[in-house]
């Protein structure tokens, strides 16, 4: 019995003693491998570090052996035919439950005495939205923040019979108080508001026809195109032709500008906020549906409408109106509730 229990006391003091040094070893290959990767990842920072600051202190050259400074000291941009940039402005207002636009008349060829959109070239030092800025100014009293958007860019080759020019227009908003005095800028002889409609003629599965009108009772001018919009693939093609009731033509491929600025804001209408950038800050629903009819040149059901946009609008208090018999009440638009 007694050596039957030495025996068992050996076997697993031996047992006891192999996993003790199997602990051992297996600590000394993890501290060999911990060891192995804290060498490696800092040889490799080193080496990266090193590479960057030599990539650094060492230009960079092209084929031509020229450094970037090098490259521009010698860089002519007379060498390439380069395009001017102008902006277009659409400025749309309502007043009198109508739509209308602000168009400009030339007074120097091409297109003299014609009217065209308020515009001009880019100047030198100026970006995009400073050039609409200043045109804005130039054309009204305007200078605070207004709504506007880049409706598209408007680059083909033969629109400008001058040279090569490619346009940016913008689309801009206004509430038809904060226009005073609105007058011609230096290169124009005069300036109107016109009525502006989009009306569909007819729609057939490869062509719609539209009538495009602009009006101006003020200065007897009367604009007229028929619009006629074909699909070819996934484009589409557009045919101006000016009406002969016609007294005045649209300069350029302005008639093109603005049948595509009154598509965008009929459809915009429907998913974003831009109708209230044409009212008040406080208005009334009524108000609010006018310039909805106006935009979407169709009439609203009152219950629905009110229905649709009551998550809109937040009440702000009460106006008398002019009879005194009744108050409305005057609303503003929340932005926390609606998002484009």
């Amino acid at each position: 019995m007694s050596k039957t229990a030495d025996e068992c006391a050996y076997r697993v003091h031996y047992r006891l003693f192999c996993l003790l040094m199997t602990l051992f070893y297996v600590d000394k290959v993890c501290r060999l491998v911990y060891n192995v990767n804290v060498v490696f990842y800092t040889t490799f920072a080193v080496v990266f570090f090193t590479k960057e600051s030599f990539m650094q202190s060492v230009p960079l050259r092209n084929k031509q052996g020229l450094t970037e400074a090098e490259f521009l000291a010698q860089y002519k941009p007379s060498d390439y035919p380069r395009p001017s940039v102008t902006v277009d402005m659409l400025l749309f207002t309502i007043e009198n439950n109508a739509l209308k636009m602000l168009l400009i008349r030339r007074q120097n060829h091409p297109y003299m005495h014609s009217w065209a959109l308020p515009g001009g070239f880019v100047g030198i030092d100026e970006s995009i939205e400073q050039a609409v800025y200043r045109e804005l100014a130039e054309e009204t009293n305007i200078t605070q923040d207004v709504y506007f958007e880049q409706l598209y860019t408007f680059g083909e080759v033969n629109r400008d019979p001058r040279m090569r020019v490619i346009s940016c227009a913008y689309v801009s908003l206004t509430p038809s108080h904060n226009i005073k005095n609105t007058r011609a800028g230096d290169d124009a002889e005069d300036a109107a508001w016109f009525t502006v409609e989009l009306t569909e003629a007819y729609r057939k599965p490869q062509e719609n026809c539209y009538e495009l009108t602009l009006t101006s009772e003020q200065k007897n001018a009367r604009i007229k195109y028929t619009v006629k919009e074909r699909a070819q693939g996934m484009r589409k093609t557009y045919d101006f032709s000016l009406s002969d009731a016609s007294t005045d033509q649209l300069a350029f491929d302005h008639a093109h500008v603005v049948h595509m600025a009154l598509q965008r804001l009929k459809n915009k209408v429907s998913y974003t906020a831009i109708a209230f950038s044409l009212l008040p800050k406080q208005f009334t629903l009524g108000q609010l549906q006018k310039v909805y009819e106006v935009l979407l040149c169709e009439k609203l059901d009152r219950a629905n409408f009110r229905k649709a946009v009551r998550h809109m609008v937040r009440q702000v208090g009460q106006q008398t109106t002019q009879n005194a018999r009744r108050s409305v009440m005057l609303f503003e638009y929340d932005p926390l509730s609606h998002t484009d």
